[in-house]
């Protein structure tokens, strides 16, 4: 399944930068970032499971905010995107 995951993590506090790197790192383990706070995931159920577990370790549910959309029918039929598009599709042949 496709999923967007967004995040807004307070940084005041050296605490927060922290929170925030860590949030970053769970997301890249299962997608890819398409803008600063966002990221396209191409999961299973165990590993949406997993993510959203150790997401909700991470946030500090009083400071910060965190969004787990699924796209329906995929990321072709769900996504417009104008201007940049940093997604890179892993199931097409990768040429180097």
């Amino acid at each position: 399944m496709d999923i967007l995951i967004t995040y807004d993590v307070n940084t005041q506090s050296a605490e927060g930068e922290r929170r925030l790197r860590k949030v970053a790192r769970a997301c890249q383990d299962y997608g890819q970032r398409v803008q600063h706070s966002v990221f396209e995931c191409t999961v299973n159920e165990a590993q949406l499971e997993r993510l959203r577990h150790r997401l909700q370790q991470i946030i500090d549910a009083e400071h910060d905010s965190l969004r787990i959309y699924h796209l329906r029918g995929g990321r072709d039929g769900a996504v417009e995107t104008y201007g940049i598009d940093c997604y890179k599709s892993f199931e097409d042949p990768l040429v180097l």
